[in-house]
This record gives C-alpha cells, structure tokens and sequence, in this order.
C-alpha cells in the first residue's frame, strides 16, 4: 500500500483543509509549540526555571507568591500577582495561569497542571524556536487506499485500562469504549483497536504501527467520526497525526493502550517532525 493511487480532485481539497486546520492549530499563541519546561512543585516555596515567583504546593492546593517587581499578572483577570495567590485542580486538569515577559506582559503563560496526582507548572513562549520556526508537519502524500471501511463494536460500559504516557513519571488511564474493526487490502487478518470516545460520539485510535521511530513518531493517532446506526465506521489514515510529545519534551501524552500495534506500515498521514 505503499504506492498512491489517483485521488480525486474533492478528496484532496478536503484533505488539504484538514492539513491546513491542523498547522494552524499548532501553530496558535501559547500552543504546544511553545512549551519550554515541565517541572513539579515542591512542598517549600521555590524558584522554578524560566520563571519569576516562588512556587509550592501542600499536595491540594498551590502556591505562588510574587511582587509587582516579578511582572506576573494573571491570564484570567490581568491583575498583578502581589502576595500569594492559590489554585486548586482535579487530576489531568490544567490551568493557564499567568503570564509575564514581552512588550506586552504576555510573552510567556505560566500552565498549572495536575498529572499523576501531583502539582507541576509548564512554561508556554511564544518566543520558543520550535514555534517561531515552525514550517508545517512533513506527511505521506494523500494516498485513497488508505481510507478503509470497518464497524465499531462497542462494551457494554466502557473500561478502564491503565497505560504509560510520554512523561514515565505520569501514569494515564484508557477509557474504551469499544473496538474497531477493519481490514487493510492486502492484509489476510482482521486489525482490532481500542477507541475512545470524544466529543458528538466521534472515535479517537492511538496506535503503533511498523514504520514507529522510521519515518513517524513513537505512537500516533487517529480520529473517526462517529459511528453510523449500522456500527459502520470510515478510518482515514491519512489524517493520523502526532500527539503534542512528538513536538517538545514536555508533554505527557498517552501511550497506545496494549494491543493497539498493526504489524504493518501505516504509509499515511503525519511523519516525524522537521529538526
């Protein structure tokens, strides 16, 4: 599957939307592009890299403690930081939290998160060269054969199953909801993947797949829309994209949930970004 075959002129303009919603998405003011560190806080108040304040957090709530000479000013209100100010999150939530730097005071947004049940900040510049020298993501030319048909069987209920993540430190958890089912011509055995589910009913697949750490990153993933009444569904590789961790080291992506490798080379979709 590694030729492509003629696509039509709708299929490609379709496709080349996608592809330039997707670089636009990246490429946004305090995107993923722009993360420069990830670091957690400690029980004592401390300085952290790549930002001014003292940072803390009694494992409930966390900390920060300023003065107007800091420049930090909160993203929601724009107020200045002076004293302490106090956050509270539930796990795998996050926060945009403030902002400082540039002619603006807004150069750098400061992101509260909880991961792993535990407090840690992420610096976010949009002075960061990953971003400012951002030319799009390389790709697989659009190849028709790789938009296959298969059926959705969905549990019961769905279940939860333990996973890794980008980040060894931070476990995740990979809520299935059901199995697609298809075929890849060529391929005498039938693929089953885990999928989650996202918004309107729509399908997300994180896999491996044999061209992993050659031409792609480590996992990709793919969304599907939502099933038809018949369970049918549309898998179109060639909209698989890179989680955010294939860009920037700090991000704490979810790995495939066990079982979700094709033993084939998915020649569609994102490749590995440019250095």
């Amino acid at each position: 599957m590694s030729s492509p075959t003629t696509a039509t002129d709708p299929q490609l303009a379709r496709w080349e939307r996608f592809r330039a919603g997707r670089h636009s998405a990246l490429a946004t003011a305090h995107g993923w592009l722009t993360l420069t560190s990830f670091q957690w806080l400690e029980s004592q108040p401390s300085e952290v890299e790549l930002a001014p304040g003292l940072w803390s957090t009694d494992g409930t709530t966390a900390f920060l403690t300023a003065s107007a000479a800091d420049g930090l000013t909160v993203v929601e209100t724009g107020q200045p930081v002076e004293g302490t100010i106090t956050a509270t999150l539930q796990d795998e939530e996050s926060l945009m939290w403030v902002q400082f730097g540039g002619d603006d005071g807004k150069q750098v947004v400061v992101e509260l998160a909880m991961r792993a049940d535990k407090y840690a900040i992420r610096t976010r510049d949009n002075s960061s060269p990953v971003l400012t020298g951002f030319v799009g993501v390389p790709t697989y030319e659009y190849n028709p054969k790789w938009v296959i048909q298969g059926r959705f069987e969905a549990y019961a209920e769905p279940v939860d199953v333990p996973i890794g993540t980008a980040n060894p430190l931070v476990d995740g958890v990979h809520r299935s909801v059901g199995e697609v089912v298809f075929r890849v011509p060529g391929v005498p055995h039938e693929i089953r993947l885990h999928a989650e589910e996202e918004k309107l009913g729509a399908l997300n697949v994180t896999f491996h797949d044999e061209t992993n750490g050659e031409t792609t990153d480590e996992w990709r993933k793919v969304f599907i829309p939502r099933p038809r009444p018949d369970g049918s569904v549309i898998i179109d590789f060639n909209r698989a994209i890179n989680y955010p961790s294939a860009f920037t080291p700090y991000g704490t992506c979810p790995m495939p949930v066990r079982g979700n490798s094709l033993d084939i080379r998915v020649e569609a979709g994102e490749k590995l970004p440019q250095e």
